[in-house]
């Protein structure tokens, strides 16, 4: 796999097509893209994922509320796309039980909320990973005991997936890279290149390391985005009519030894009744959705005061002996959704997430708007849309094979084992590392790299410093910091402490503690210099800050209590 500095060598156009923007719908146009054959570059502003695509509740799932509008197609959709991801994706796209608990004060009933349920379990073909059940108020209490009893009726278990969201959109681009595909991250479009026709020809690029300016050509452009998918429209075409309602969506990470949940928890906020979660995360619970009108700078969206205190509220009314306050936060995310939204929608949770394709008049494709779970159909949706143009104007480069996106698997799904256990691959981890790394570190490679993960334990056990942990209490070590830039695209220190792991959010300290060594390993890896090592570990202490910036506005402003 080339590096992600080796990879710049081979932008070398024209292009059948090139796809702007390294989000889950852009990595999965690339794959899909060149798994039939064509010749693809896709360029990224920052990091793949970097944007929305690392951002979201980290769920597939059928959209289950999606019900309450009688949206059945787009559930059908889902359901059956999450079934496809946990058959080519098995390591990232694991079963999760949801319950729904139902109170005396709730909107609905036990009777109405199991017939939604049927109604759900039908639209996925019965073919859901288990079909729900019903449980009792007794039943909810032994399973959630931090669970508020007050008023409880009930609570059907039903079951979606969850997800790493940065991985898989990762690892959609990988695939598209052992395709022939060539991804070039830290990247920006500055301009957009048209022929004679006015048709759009290619884009103008500037890398975002080193300062160098070019030019890429191609015969079809895909715009993807996302919330930045107007802005992309209007370097052609300033006066373009901007499409977008973008929402924030805001989540907070708190340990579990906090908040314990044992199942994905489905809440209806106390105030306003928008649908949350709580959803278990290994040693920690992460709680989100916010759901509210963003303007400004997507790179720049963050928590806010009244954002955390919303989840909190929520989070202690429905489970009061935990009794969150401000201090039991130990990492946020804020993501941007690129909503279609040109009409008004009663509240920003009513906007659709239905996605849409558009050809401007210069014949740049742009699509926005969907779900993660429905990534892949999209994905094949606007490439069948390259494809036509190309056909039109004459540029179709011969046959073209059929994508199969839904059967071949992602790469570390590859040799996956036939018992679907990932126990069988944890000790195929632990002999590669012969002793060098401790099984919870490999389970932690198998839950991250699935097949992929006996390869980082080998480097573990080619040299002893690479088995060392990146925080003390963490599993995360060194070998991942190697295997992240050389074989996964990693370019920056941010890429490997925030996608390529997930210690961004997890570490108590979010990383800053292990930011040097990551930082020290990654300069003998790509020849950084000391200026160059320091700015890094600059870039990425700002991000911890900026994720931190609500803790400022919290000092600020008097105390409230939650619940």
């Amino acid at each position: 796999m080339p590096t992600a500095n080796e990879m710049r060598a081979r932008a070398d156009g024209p292009f059948d097509l090139l796809i702007i923007g390294g989000g889950i719908t852009g990595a999965g146009a690339a794959r899909d893209a060149a798994r039939r054959g064509l010749k693809v570059c896709l360029v990224e502003q920052e990091d793949l994922a970097s944007g929305t695509s690392s951002r979201s509740s980290k769920l597939v799932h059928g959209g289950l509320r999606y019900l309450e509008n009688l949206e059945f197609a787009l559930v059908f959709e889902a359901v059956s796309e999450r079934r496809v991801l946990t058959e080519i994706a098995p390591h990232l796209v694991a079963p999760m039980g949801f319950l729904f608990p139902v109170y005396k004060r709730s909107r609905r009933s036990v009777f109405t909320v199991n017939l939604g349920m049927w109604v759900y379990d039908g639209l996925s073909l019965f073919r859901s990973p288990r079909i729900h059940q019903n449980l009792g108020a007794k039943a909810v209490a032994e399973v959630e005991p931090m669970l508020g009893q007050d008023g409880l009726k009930g609570a059907p278990l039903y079951w979606d997936c969850s997800t790493d969201d940065a991985r898989l959109t990762l690892e959609s681009a990988l695939d598209a890279v052992s395709q022939g595909a060539v991804v070039l991250t830290w990247t920006k479009v500055t301009g957009l290149l048209h022929n004679d026709q006015g048709r759009v020809s290619g884009v103008k690029v500037r890398d975002q390391l080193s300062g160098e300016e070019r030019e890429i050509s191609a015969n079809a452009v895909i715009n993807a985005t996302g919330p930045w998918s107007d802005k992309t429209r209007q370097l052609s075409a300033p006066a373009a009519a901007e499409r977008l309602r973008p929402t924030k969506g805001v989540h907070i990470v708190v340990n579990a030894s906090r908040l314990k949940v044992n199942h994905a928890v489905v809440c209806f906020h106390p105030t306003d009744g928008r649908v949350l979660f709580a959803i278990p995360w290994g040693e920690q619970t992460y709680i989100g959705t916010t759901d509210t009108d963003f303007e400004g700078d997507p790179t720049q969206v963050c928590a806010d005061r009244d954002d955390v205190r919303y989840l909190i509220a929520a989070a202690n009314f429905y489970f009061p002996s935990a009794a969150l306050t401000e201090g039991d936060v130990i990492a946020t995310w804020a993501g941007v959704r690129p909503l279609i939204g040109a009409e008004p929608a009663a509240n920003e949770s009513k906007v659709s997430r239905e996605h849409e394709i558009r050809v401007d008049p210069d014949m740049l494709i742009t699509i926005a708007g969907g779900k993660l779970t429905t990534y892949r159909r999209m994905a094949g949706e606007v490439v069948d849309q390259a494809v036509s143009l190309l056909m039109l104007a004459g540029k179709l480069p011969g046959e073209l094979r059929p994508p199969r996106t839904d059967r071949e698997p992602l790469p570390g799904a590859v040799g996956w084992p036939e018992s679907d256990d990932p126990a069988v691959l944890v000790q195929r981890a632990l002999a590669a590392g012969k002793g060098a790394i401790e099984e919870g570190t490999a389970k932690g490679l198998v839950h991250t790299y699935g097949t992929r993960a006996v390869d980082v334990a080998a480097r573990a056990a080619e040299q002893q410093r690479l088995a060392a942990r990146l925080c003390p209490h963490r599993d995360e070590i060194v070998a991942q910091v190697d295997h992240a830039v050389q074989q996964e695209l990693a370019a920056t220190l941010r890429d490997v402490l925030i996608r390529r792991t997930q210690v961004f959010f997890r570490d108590h300290l979010q990383g800053l503690s292990a930011a040097p060594t990551v930082a020290a390993r990654m300069a003998e890896l790509l020849g950084w210099d000391e200026a160059r090592t320091a700015a890094e570990i600059a870039a990425y202490t700002a991000e911890v800050e900026l994720s931190r910036r609500w803790q400022t506005e919290v000092a600020q402003a008097p105390a409230e209590v939650a619940g």
